[in-house]
């Protein structure tokens, strides 16, 4: 069975495609007309959108009579899951962050784990070891903070993330405001997520960690502790819904 899943983000609207169990090509589209042609060029047989920008319902009518199967809009509070949801409140859980935790509890079964999501957001969430969905933390990504601190005051810069090397080699002390900014954005953020890593192991000795999302690399080698990286969590996750609703 082929099936495609689109994870419709605040940047990107990123789709994979899945032959059997095994995630086949991943890649982004910019419109519904391409994910059409995408879905047609795979012959996709059930597609599985989901959203934490604008409804996909636009993203949906545009596959219209190019997929043989069924066509979904994740839908948190709705759409049946193979996992337990204890969030308070469903139906406002970003579709990411749902999707990630399913992929985590399939991939890392009988213990529970933490998924740092390093995204526009840095999501921190936690699933228990029986698979239920509890909840987590939601903080601004290292962009940003960035923009953050440019937006909200009148003389600091508007700054750019720096390249992978520039980030290997920034100093913690900043001597001068744009490194000053930079250490504040950048290595503030890996010491929250440890901060919040430690307080979770403490509470979860068995807790395992997944690491996702587009600034997954940047954290890679600064988080404490042994780390799964599964840069296609969400994707993996939207295939194991897709697969629960269409059998």
């Amino acid at each position: 069975m082929t099936t495609l899943v689109l994870d419709i983000g605040n940047t990107a609207a990123k789709y994979g495609c899945f032959r059997g169990a095994a995630l086949a090509e991943a890649g982004s589209v910019a419109t519904p007309a391409e994910l059409r042609a995408v879905a047609q060029r795979v012959q996709a047989e059930h597609v599985l959108l989901a959203s934490v920008a604008a409804p996909a319902d636009v993203w949906a009518a545009a596959l219209g009579g190019a997929v043989s199967g069924k066509v979904i809009v994740l839908r948190p509070g709705e759409t049946p899951l193979p996992i337990a949801n204890a969030y308070a409140t469903p139906h406002t859980l970003g579709a990411d962050r749902l999707a990630a935790a399913v992929g985590a509890a399939h991939l890392l079964p009988g213990r529970p784990v933490l998924i740092v999501d390093a995204g526009t957001c840095i999501k921190c969430d936690l699933v228990a070891a029986d698979g239920t969905f509890l909840g987590g933390s939601i903080a601004p990504g290292l962009r940003m903070r960035l923009q953050a601190m440019h937006h909200f005051t009148d003389r600091l810069p508007e700054l750019a993330l720096p390249s992978a090397h520039d980030a290997v080699t920034l100093a913690l002390c900043g001597t001068d405001t744009r490194t000053a900014m930079l250490s504040g954005a950048l290595h503030g953020a890996v010491a929250e997520v440890n901060g919040l890593l430690s307080s979770y192991r403490q509470q979860h000795p068995t807790l395992a960690v997944a690491l996702a999302g587009g600034d997954a690399a940047f954290f890679e080698s600064r988080l404490k502790g042994h780390i799964f990286v599964l840069t296609e969590l969400v994707l993996l996750g939207l295939h194991r819904i897709l697969v629960h609703n269409v059998g």
